[in-house]
């Protein structure tokens, strides 16, 4: 056995979060074994936003950005988009039916605007107050839904894959998710399970080579089972956070979410960061035969090594 394959296993047999069985689990799903909120009070965010995340997984702050800031992240996102030598890169995904755009990884290392704003102290500092100090960005996407044309996207837990595909140990992360555009009931916004954060559903099914190829277009590795999603549902409900562009949803990575296809004409966007702490790093994958690419998951003090700048 190789000192990887070791590792994987020494680490397997103290797994807390056990997923990608062969077979249905006994229990539908796991208890929580981290705190939901370990950050300090003071910040951005007030005592009834920090409560919400705590007792919901998620929370909505309208207006993060203002007027100025929107239009011009909205222009960098375009002109990201427009670029014809990103379209057939292993870090853009593009629409399983068609050739357009769905998602562009690791985009903070590509743009040097949203590079900064990845750092910007009042996204930090909210993060801060939900995940603890000493954060760094383990993943950025561009996330694009087009008018008609974008597909949904299944139930699943980010944590999930994190720890199965990417080595993450514990839920001491959080999603950042800038909304772009505006997002209402018809443009396929994002739906979440409040409550699902404080469960982690193991998933059956063994996790193929080179999964992320396909599951980034469309997932059926790590999807929660019906019978477990009806569950949850039935006890917490499904929400929709909407809201006008420039809106920021911040949810725990254990929060149950998908989304629908846009049936609508209007575009849905936004943009994507993943805040991880330092001492919660990726090791060795928990249910997978090897990591996933540098742009998919970063270390807290690497770059993007396909990447030269």
């Amino acid at each position: 056995m190789s000192a990887v394959h070791a590792q994987r296993h020494n680490t397997l047999m103290e797994d807390p979060y056990p997923t990608r069985l062969a077979t249905a689990p006994e229990r539908r799903w796991l208890p929580r074994q981290e705190k939901t909120l370990r950050g300090p009070e003071e910040g951005p965010l007030t005592r009834e936003q920090r409560e919400e995340f705590r007792r919901k997984g998620f929370v909505f702050i309208p207006d993060f950005l203002d007027e100025v800031e929107l239009e011009d992240y909205q222009r960098e996102l375009e002109a990201l988009l427009e670029r014809d030598d990103y379209r057939d890169q292993d870090f853009t995904i593009t629409e399983p039916s068609s050739n357009d755009i769905r998602s562009i990884f690791a985009m903070h290392f590509l743009s040097e605007k949203f590079g900064q704003l990845a750092q910007s102290p009042k996204l930090v500092k909210s993060v801060e107050q939900l995940i603890g100090e000493d954060v760094y960005v383990m993943q950025g996407r561009i996330n694009y839904k087009p008018g008609f044309e974008g597909k949904g996207f299944d139930w699943h837990s980010d944590f999930e894959t994190w720890h199965a595909e990417d080595g993450m140990p514990r839920m001491n992360a959080v999603s950042a998710s800038i909304v772009l555009t505006d997002n209402h009931e018809f443009n396929g916004p994002l739906m979440l399970i409040p409550g699902s954060h404080e469960k982690f559903v193991p998933c059956i099914g063994e996790t193929p080579e080179n999964n992320y190829k396909s599951s980034l277009k469309k997932q059926e590795a790590g999807v929660p089972s019906r019978e477990a999603l009806a569950e949850l549902v039935a006890e917490h409900g499904i929400e929709a956070p909407k809201g006008r562009a420039g809106g920021l949803l911040l949810f725990d990575c254990n929060t149950l979410h998908g989304s629908n296809a846009n049936m609508s004409p209007d575009a849905r966007s936004n943009i994507f960061f993943v805040f991880n702490q330092r001492d919660n790093a990726l090791d060795a994958p928990f249910a997978a035969s090897r990591h996933r690419p540098d742009f998919l998951a970063h270390t807290p003090d690497g770059r993007w090594r396909d990447l030269a700048l």
